[in-house]
């Protein structure tokens, strides 16, 4: 059917739904990126190598977490759909399904990385200096990769029923204690040694386990989901929710594992160019918040419709969604462009490091737009369960157009850092007109929990 313009614009009491439930998801992220942006500033002080080490092992870490994720997000979605259904059981079988793959992905992923620490960080780098110090910080910042996943799984159920004040407080005390950590571990304050890249290791693990221990507490003082409370896992369900899961797990993968594959082919222009793309990296994570808000702002007012058979509103709620996320977007995007001439400039870094950062940051501000339309089709997509075409137009499309191309560029011309990432940028262009193609067909205005017998039974 065709979309008509009036179902892209929402109603007042919309617009206070929406941010309502996607501010304290968007505020906890902007609290950990800023302390990220801190973090990155403590550890630049110990040169561009330092950062570039930092920088390249969280691309390692990232490719993990968001494989985790896009389970998690899957588990999510039955969560929220359950929850539209009122099946509590279906709930807390969905959370522990959650659990338990992800800790199972995490012990493989800890003991390859205490294995192969420096063939790891190897695959970004050939610089032997970040090479060192990135071997040495992956094989202490591995062990808070458990704690963080558990995190994870229990935030992302919460969230999934509506309830974010709880995910953003935990994550307000855990980013403060690593911060402070970092102040003592990494410069030796108070008595304690000065431990450099080790020292912000040590001090992610920390905080790690006490955001866990916050998360457990509080769990098990709400309805749902209660850590301890376990349920049966029934065949049915775990095989449901697997072949939702596996293709987003697999476009998170895949997806991750591109970005940090581009960030080899810039990384072929010099060491320089790889701090200064880390440091536009985490300053453009303080304006990407919005893209967490969004995500959870449809799953609660998507997935959920369509868990109560309410397909129509459902339906109606996404394409309002793309409107208002477009109109926040341009106004992020202008945000990050002007934060362009303030934040690059508190790092300690070369001259040649700084123009990169200050550029990257600029290009990205331009197309802040183009990424939050095609992320929120993204979001539609996963929110009915069409895992496929959320898989062809995210991941899929960046192996079949932007890394071929950037490639080429990479390693048979001479083009600097910026026209590169202009270039890879431009193809995004594409990507959007696709997904919003593939969101225009309405494959995903499915509810996933109508065809459980369990769900018929109890009248859902």
């Amino acid at each position: 059917m065709k979309v008509k313009l009036k179902k892209f614009i929402g109603d007042k009491t919309f617009y206070i739904t929406v941010l309502t439930v996607a501010i304290p998801l968007m505020l906890q992220q902007l609290i950990i990126s800023s302390v990220n942006l801190i973090d990155n500033l403590m550890v630049g002080q110990l040169g561009d190598y330092a950062i570039g080490a930092v920088g390249t092992v969280n691309r390692v870490y990232i490719i993990i977490l968001y494989g985790i994720n896009g389970l998690v997000a899957a588990c999510s979605i039955y969560i929220a759909q359950y929850f539209g259904a009122k099946n509590k059981g279906k709930m807390q079988e969905s959370f522990l399904i959650s659990l338990l793959i992800s800790f199972l992905l995490v012990v493989c992923f800890t003991i390859v990385a205490l294995v192969y620490p420096k063939e790891i960080v190897m695959y970004f780098t050939k610089d032997e200096q970040i090479l060192t110090y990135g071997a040495q910080y992956l094989k202490i910042v591995i062990f808070s990769f458990l704690p963080n996943v558990f995190s994870l799984c229990i935030a992302s159920a919460i969230r999934s029923i509506g309830k974010t004040k709880a995910p953003l407080i935990i994550s307000i005390i855990a980013v403060i204690v690593n911060t402070i950590l970092n102040y003592i571990l990494i410069f030796g304050h108070f008595g304690f040694p000065s431990l450099g890249v080790k020292g912000a290791a040590l001090a992610t693990v920390i905080a790690r386990f006490l955001e866990l221990i916050m998360y457990v507490v509080v769990v098990n003082q709400e309805e749902f989901p209660r850590v301890f409370h376990f349920v049966k896992i029934t065949k049915e369900l775990l095989t449901k929710i697997l072949l939702k899961a596996i293709p987003l797990f697999l476009n998170e993968i895949i997806w991750t594992f591109g970005i940090a594959t581009l960030f080899k082919f810039y990384s072929t222009r010099g060491s320089w160019a790889t701090s200064g793309y880390s440091i536009a990296l985490t300053i453009a994570d303080i304006f990407f918040i919005l893209f967490s808000g969004m995500a959870i702002a449809t799953t609660v007012l998507v997935s959920q419709k369509l868990g109560a058979n309410h397909l129509e509103q459902a339906k109606e709620n996404a394409y309002k969604l793309v409107g208002f996320g477009i109109f926040l977007a341009l106004v992020f995007g202008i945000g990050m462009f002007a934060s362009s001439y303030i934040l690059p400039y508190i790092y300690n870094v070369t001259e040649e490091t700084m123009s990169v950062a200050v550029s990257i940051v600029r290009i990205m501000g331009c197309f802040y737009w183009i990424y939050m339309a095609t992320a929120q089709f993204y979001f539609i997509l996963r929110a009915g369960g069409d895992m496929k075409s959320a898989l062809l137009m995210d991941s899929g499309f960046m192996w079949l157009f932007n890394i071929p191309l950037i490639y080429m560029i990479a390693y048979y011309t001479n083009i600097n850092i910026i026209l590169m990432y202009v270039m890879s940028q431009m193809t995004d262009v594409i990507k959007l007109l696709y997904s919003y193609f593939l969101v225009k067909k309405e494959k995903w205005l499915v509810n996933l929990t109508v065809n459980d017998k369990e769900d018929i039974l109890h009248g859902s």
